[in-house]
Order: C-alpha cells, then structure tokens, then sequence
C-alpha cells in the first residue's frame, strides 16, 4: 500500500517545510493456499440460507429472462480406492437426517408422481430421487438433495415472488430444461425445480436429454478442441511429475492399501477422500496403516496448484472458448428472442457437470472463479431498461455474487458507464465472433 503524502497549506498561506518521508515498499506475499478450507467451500454443507446478488437492479429495470446452468450436487464418488472398505453412506432420502430441508418430504411425494412428465429418451429410466440405503457409484446423496432444494428456494424468493418473472399460470413453452443422462444430474434438476415452482404440474415438464457433458447439441464435431484438450492433459501430466511431495504421498498410500503406485493414481483418490471429508467420515484403513489427513491436504493442494497453472497457461482457455460455444451461442440466441419480444424459454436449466460449467467461467474471462463446487450455479440475467423499452442489459451471477463485469467482453465497459450492467450486444458480439479472433477465425466452423 503506498500512502502518497500531500503537502498541507498553513493559515498563513505558506507552505510548512516538507518532512522526507520514508516510503517503505512493502511485499506482502500472497495467501498461502490452505487445502481444507478450499475443500470446504467445495462441499458445499448446506447450512443457514445464504445471501445473494441475484436480482438486484434499479428500480425502472424489468427482468425478462433467467438462464440457470448447474452443477449436480453432493454425490458418491465415482472411482473406489481399491482394497479399501467404501465410504458408508446412505441414500435413502431421510427428512429428519441432517442436513435436511423443510420441503423434503413433500419432494420425495411429489417425485413419485412424475410419470407424466415428458422426459427425452433414456431420462425416463433414470429414477427421480435417490433411494439406496448403500450409495451407488456416482448417485446424488441426501446433501446432494438438499443443496438444490436450496437453490430452488433461492431463486424463487427472488425470480418469482420478487421479480414476477412467471406468472402462476406458466406453460411448458416458459420453461426450457435440459440434462445430461446421469441420474444425478436429473434428480438436481428435479430437486431445484421444486423448490422454484413448488408442486408443479408435471405435464408441464419436458425435459430434454444431453449426450454430451459440454452441451455442443449438433456441433460437436471440433478437431481443434480436442487438440487443446490433449495439449492441456500434456501440461497437467507434466506439473503432476514435477511434483516430489505428491509423488511421496502416492507412493505412501499405495503402501497402505497394497497396490502398485500407477494403480493408485488412476483410481483418482482424491475423488474418493472428498467424500470422506464432505461427510465427515474417517478416512480409510488397512492392516499396514490409515489414509490421512496429510495425504489429502497434499492432494488437494495439487490440485489447486493445477487450477491456478491452467488459468495462467491458457491452453485450457483455448479449449474452453471451442467447448463452450454451442452452449453460449444457444444461450445468447435465446435472450436476443426474448429481448425482441419473444414470451417462450423465459427460464432455462441446464443441469450439468463441473466439467461444463469450468470452461464456461473460463471462456467468459471469468479468472478468479474457484472450481464450480457441488451444486453450483451460473446464471445469465436478461433486463430490459424501462425508460428505454429497446435497450437490454445482462447480468452474469456465480453462487451468488455479480461477476459480470470479470469477464473479457464487459470489463472495460465498468469503467465508462454508470449503468450496473453489460448491454446485451456486448455479449452477443463476443459469443458471434471475438471468441474467434484468437484464432484467427471468424467463426466457429471456420
């Protein structure tokens, strides 16, 4: 911090004698990155409600639109850590088993009604809700659940009673849903669509099934994108040898369950141990000793190390800018319908993957974002300013807080105007072809 003195004028009008002042140049040293609070964070415990920036505005602005893209929430892990017991948790929906929410039961009864909906291909197999009293690999847990009951809650409060964005008369032609065909992305779905319109008509729902974790629908055909992505997974392998501690820790935990160490490490333990964390459980044991906490923090600091080498590298960029332009060009030709007028797809989920929603916040400049935590959401605001009918400004909002003005397309537009917004034409512009002008392209096929 440099404190840059002024020189103070005397009653007398004459300037006192100037003092040197010694003006240290101090280097603070960036926070340490401390791995237990960044796991917390990532867990996502539901606990008091918590406060948000979505639908704030000036008063004489009308919202028209919401487009909400999630990330499912807590689940079971997808790899075991092999020789070990798995990590005991249940998935049967129990109200009075914390953490719980008030409209739980009233989900579970209302769930098993939904064979009227219209779900697309294979979502119609998937159940609606979690209920193994053993996890499945991968299946949404009670938590899971209830942070979406959450969200759901959140956002009606703000979208619906506040904003009057449906009517309580809504058509299915309002609503646009779309999921990728895990159950556990389906039942988020499901869990936040409750809350937000609670008791809904099932016949109104037509949920449309997603083959492809980064929602590219009928263009995903990108040589140029996977090159990027292999590049990428070059650049992590490279960072992962580099690194002695983990080696350590691997070589360690392969000891202790009594397998090879490349075994170890493609059973991708840290997805396991975020279990074990987010649920409070012990972590495993063998005959020759236990897994513990220092295994983990130097994992997961790896992995926060590799979140922040792949911002700086741009690699990852690169790929994300191909990956998400499907979604983002299907998102903004949306909000340029509703801008002119259009009454349909006012609100839209997208229920996805940590995997969708990373090179989203990448693609839009948005640096500083942590890894989308489980239950995670990004939402694009669509306003029409009410003194100007044509004008329409976007807000862009993560777990709650503004970050529109982070992002590549409307940082500079912050500082030269007073409006608390982006125009929409900022972030049509940007999806329709400055995306490309780092490759040298004009367009997405190009």
């Amino acid at each position: 911090v440099h404190l840059i003195p002024v020189n103070p004028v005397r009653e007398d009008g004459l300037h006192p004698k100037s003092r040197k002042r010694i003006m240290p140049d101090l280097l603070t040293e960036p926070p340490a990155i401390d791995p237990v609070y960044e796991a917390r964070v990532y867990c996502n415990i539901p606990t008091i409600a918590e406060r948000s920036m979505e639908g704030h505005a000036p008063h004489y602005f009308k919202l028209v639109s919401v487009q909400v893209l999630i990330r499912h929430g807590d689940r079971y892990p997808l790899y075991a850590i092999p020789k070990t017991k798995r990590p005991d948790i249940d998935c049967m929906l129990l109200p009075s088993r914390k953490p719980s929410h008030p409209q739980l039961e009233a989900f579970i009864k209302h769930m098993s009604k939904g064979s009227a909906a219209q779900m697309d291909g294979s979502l119609s197999s998937l159940p609606r809700y979690p209920s193994h009293s053993m996890c499945e690999m991968g299946e949404l847990t009670q938590t899971g659940v209830v942070q979406h009951l959450q969200n759901g809650q959140l956002l009606r409060e703000i979208y619906i009673n506040k904003h009057k964005l449906l009517p309580s008369d809504w058509t299915a032609k309002q609503l646009y849903l779309e999921t990728t065909g895990k159950s556990r992305t389906l039942q988020s779905a499901l869990a936040l669509l409750y809350t937000f319109l609670p008791d809904f008509d099932w016949k109104k729902i037509n949920m449309r099934h997603q083959w492809s974790t980064i929602f590219c629908s009928g263009s995903c055909d990108c040589p140029m994108r996977n090159h990027y992505l292999e590049e990428e997974q070059r650049r992590q392998y490279s960072l992962r040898v580099k690194n002695n501690d983990l080696e350590k820790i691997y070589v360690d935990m392969a000891k202790i369950v009594g397998i090879p160490t490349r075994q170890l490490r493609a059973s991708n333990p840290i997805d396991s141990l975020l279990c074990y964390f987010c649920h409070n459980a012990t972590f495993p044991c063998t005959k020759t000793g236990c897994i513990g906490m220092e295994h983990f923090k130097v994992i997961k600091r790896h992995q926060l190390e590799d979140e922040r080498e792949r911002q700086e590298k741009k690699l990852y960029f690169l790929y994300a800018l191909l990956a998400t332009h499907p979604l983002l060009n299907q998102t903004v030709n949306r909000l340029q319908r509703i801008a002119e007028g259009k009454k349909e797809e006012v609100f839209a989920l997208y229920s996805a993957h940590d995997v969708t929603l990373s090179p989203v916040l990448s693609a839009l400049g948005i640096t500083e974002a942590r890894f989308p935590r489980f239950a995670a959401r990004l939402v694009f605001e669509l306003w029409q300013d009410g003194k100007r009918l044509k004008e329409h400004f976007i807000r862009i909002l993560y777990n709650g807080a503004d970050v529109t003005f982070q992002t590549s397309f409307c940082k500079d537009h912050y500082k030269r105007s007073n409006k608390p917004m982006c125009p929409l034409e900022k972030f049509v512009s940007f999806v329709k072809r400055d995306m490309f002008l780092i490759f040298n392209s004009t367009s997405y096929y190009d």
